[in-house]
């Protein structure tokens, strides 16, 4: 890489965007105040003497500026937020102050970039995320109904809830009080409408998968034992090219399912995991480690998903059930919590969904 001779750091906003420009060779710094316009933002950094490095944070805007910058031949670096470095004392934050913040990390090469991904994979990637906005909502409606009808002494005590007959029962309930009836029929339209809304994006989803970038990764994912074409996609949406881990333990550090460390002198301490990254993906990953309490098999469905699929993919599957129902067997013997094993069969199980993507 090229030593830049123009370093520019970017606080960019929806309305305005503040430039710092630093000449690497003369240390002389600029200020510039800069509409919202992502062109006009480009253009400055386009225009200065190359090679141009700039720099913003990962934000609400996206990656339109980092798109057009690149279309410009400039590079950008579009920071982690998280892991900008900042003083404990610094108690001064404007938007100029940032920018020179963000300038200065970049000519020292102190920031951690986020990957930028394209136009069609972020599209894709919002609408699973709109999807799992569902998913929580129709979760909230559902508890709310059922804490109304707990107030109310109703309960529901034939078979599992929000099946059909749970559903049938439930259009029978009848409340005493006008007040109490009404809101029951309204949380029962939020729970139709939200459930109507989910099975919509999922269609979705699943009919654009075919033409999208994680087709392949999709299939490879989908040979793992609880991961079906749903949480294959929740994982390629939120962790990207799986080939950008050189390791199996950073993929499990990106999703922040290590523990985390307080190491001081001879004394070290493991505590939480870290909870860093995606939620999202690390909610499906603990989900899918759920799957493998039971003994190793290829059921039917699993059969299905695995037809057509590399021989290597399947074998890595088939080891996956092995080790991490070996994993749960010992840890249920050693007394622990079945959540915590769930967790750490979820951190096992990322190293195995880096490994069946990186397959050729």
């Amino acid at each position: 890489m090229a030593k830049a001779r123009s370093l520019v750091g970017l606080d960019v906003h929806a309305a305005k965007i503040v430039a710092v420009v630093l000449d690497a060779e003369t240390g002389q710094l600029q200020h510039f105040r800069l509409s919202g316009d992502i062109t006009e933002a480009a253009g400055l950094c386009a225009g200065l003497a190359r090679p141009v490095r700039a720099a913003y944070e990962a934000g609400p805007t996206g990656y339109g500026l980092a798109r057009e910058l690149a279309s410009r031949r400039v590079e950008c670096v579009v920071a982690a937020p998280s892991k900008i470095p900042r003083a404990s004392g610094d108690r001064v934050k404007t938007d100029r102050r940032d920018a020179e913040h963000l300038v200065r990390l970049l000519l020292a090469g102190k920031l951690h970039p986020v990957r930028v991904p394209g136009p069609g994979e972020e599209a894709l990637r919002d609408l699973v995320r709109a999807r799992e906005a569902v998913r929580v909502d129709l979760m909230r409606c559902r508890h709310r109904l059922s804490k109304l009808l707990l107030r109310h002494g109703v309960r529901f005590d034939d078979g599992a809830a929000w099946t059909q007959h749970h559903r049938a029962w439930l259009a029978q309930v009848q409340l005493g009080w006008p007040a109490a009836q009404a809101t029951l029929l309204d949380a029962r339209g939020a729970v139709d409408a939200l459930a109507y809304r989910r099975d919509q994006l999922e269609r979705e989803i699943v009919a654009l998968l075919p033409g999208s970038p994680w087709a392949t990764q999709v299939g490879r994912l989908r040979c793992m034992r609880g991961i079906d074409t749903l949480t294959a996609v929740g994982l390629c949406s939120e962790i990207g090219d799986f080939e950008r881990f050189a390791r199996a333990e950073q993929l499990m550090s990106y999703v922040g399912l290590v523990p985390s460390e307080a190491t001081t002198g001879e004394k070290r301490r493991l505590g939480a995991i870290t909870k860093t990254g995606s939620g999202h993906a690390r909610r499906l990953l603990v989900e899918a480690a759920w799957h493998y309490r039971k003994r190793p098999a290829i059921g039917k469905a699993l059969a299905e998903r695995q037809d057509g699929q590399p021989a290597q993919a399947v074998a890595v599957a088939w080891s996956a059930q092995q080790r991490l129902h070996r994993t749960w067997t010992r840890l249920q013997a050693r007394g622990k919590r079945r959540t915590i094993i769930a967790v750490a069969g979820a951190r096992e199980l990322a190293g195995f969904c880096w490994a069946i993507s990186r397959i050729e």
